[in-house]
């Protein structure tokens, strides 16, 4: 086929093997690449989960619902993902900051790829005053990280977070152990708190529990197993 050129030639190069060769390997290689992810469209219908917590720092429950986005539905890959969070309270004195946390969690989800990391960041917020205890003993340094707490359980009740706790033998073993220190004392007219851990138990610095007791010379917690001793 011929081909009219109507402009000046100033300059030319002519295609080698190895130009061709190369032109060839590049196509190839796009040709090849994976798509891991999608990007995300929200859905008509969305399913999730609404959580309820109870704090001292506000005067009303918080509801927080996080609605996931189905992948790969109906595929041997199918899994669930956050897509949304909202939070939800009767009270307004946390409204601004929490409807910016909100929409700010919410873009991260649908951004896509590992969004675990919100966990770790939400739960090593620390209040000023303090922190406080929540039902169980367990203390938590801020509202904003009990939020995190509840990113963490949603992660790990659909699977994109492993959950965490003692195998089976070393429940028994923290039973046995908790059991025999309970029998113990209990003779002696101690106490025990609500949790059913000795009244006078130390917070435990890895479950954040106060279930920490003195046992055979080291501190072990009644709660999570952890001990000075290993």
């Amino acid at each position: 086929m011929a081909i009219k050129i109507d402009k000046k030639i100033t300059a030319y190069k002519l295609v080698t093997d190895e130009d061709k060769k190369a032109s060839e390997a590049a196509a190839q290689t796009a040709s090849n690449v994976i798509q891991m992810g999608e990007p995300l469209g929200r859905p008509d219908m969305l399913v999730g989960n609404t959580y309820k917590i109870k704090t001292p720092v506000t005067e009303h429950a918080l509801y927080i619902t996080i609605n996931d986005v189905i992948m790969n539905e109906g595929t041997p890959h199918e899994h669930r993902r956050p897509f949304e969070i909202f939070i939800n309270s009767k009270n307004m004195e946390h409204f601004q900051w929490i409807v910016a946390l909100t929409r700010v969690m919410s873009a991260v989800f649908r951004k896509g790829g590992d969004v675990t990391f919100l966990v770790e960041e939400l739960k090593s917020v620390f209040e000023p005053s303090g922190g406080y205890f929540k039902k169980g003993g367990k203390f938590v340094p801020s509202l904003v990280a009990e939020i995190g707490e509840v990113v963490e359980k949603h992660l790990q009740e659909i699977g994109m977070l492993k959950k965490p706790g003692l195998d089976e033998h070393q429940q028994k073993l923290v039973e046995e152990k908790k059991a025999e220190y309970l029998e113990k004392h209990a003779k002696s007219g101690e106490e025990s708190n609500d949790e059913g851990f000795p009244k006078g138990a130390q917070l435990c610095k890895k479950c954040n529990t106060k279930a920490s007791i003195l046992m055979d010379g080291c501190m072990t917690c009644l709660n999570c197993g952890d001990s000075k001793c290993g």
